[in-house]
């Protein structure tokens, strides 16, 4: 296998054209480390490990546009580079390249998306599914809803917005409370925010 062509076709990017008629698209680093030049015989050993090295960057690469777009857990970038053709040897190399480069972290993923659910006015529950959706081992799930505040009043600002009157019947009350439930608190805090309810419209 023979190099017939090399070609910079941006800063840092080179496309590399062989003898029998396929390209690359290769970074800088790969053609210095392997010290690539028009017309060097490669053989099929070389020629392997170059295919190997040049996925692996265009993975690298995918990655980085995945986690800059929008965050993500590490087992959603796993799932989407697989999805977009990349193997699982390369997923798992991409996710431990980026980890060791604080660029993708588990445990902050878990904490940011507990404060933003908290801050909509969700309860636990909701917190937890949410994390459970975007893959967040459940050992860090403790630590991040640590961070959660007490939902107490969220629970019992939304049981007023949602009560038309100091005196709802029955049916109002449910639907109130069935709109709690489906926002993630627990019956405990839904029963607590009817008791804190009545208490203070009787008042």
């Amino acid at each position: 296998m023979t190099i017939t062509e090399l070609r910079e076709i941006s800063a840092g990017k080179f496309i590399v054209g062989f003898s029998e008629g396929s390209e690359m698209k290769l970074s800088l680093d790969i053609v210095a480390d392997l010290s690539l030049f028009r017309g060097r015989e490669l053989s099929e050993e070389e020629f392997a490990k170059l295919k190997s090295r040049a996925e692996l960057s265009k993975c690298k690469e995918r990655a980085l546009r995945l986690i800059g777009a929008k965050p993500l857990s590490t087992k959603e970038l796993f799932d989407k580079l697989v999805e977009k053709g990349e193997t699982h040897d390369n997923a798992e190399e991409c996710i431990e390249w980026l980890t060791k480069l604080h660029y993708l972290d588990d445990a902050q993923f878990a904490g940011m998306v507990v404060r933003h659910y908290a801050a909509k006015g969700y309860g636990i529950q909701k917190v937890k599914s949410e994390l459970y959706r975007h893959g967040v081992p459940k050992s860090l799930w403790d630590e991040a809803i640590e961070e959660m505040p007490e939902m107490d009043d969220k629970a019992y600002d939304f049981l007023c917005r949602k009560l038309k009157s100091d005196e709802p019947d029955r049916a109002e009350l449910k639907k109130a409370t069935d709109a709690l439930f489906r926002r993630g608190f627990t019956w405990d805090e839904i029963k607590a925010a009817v008791n804190r309810f009545c208490t203070e419209t009787s008042d």
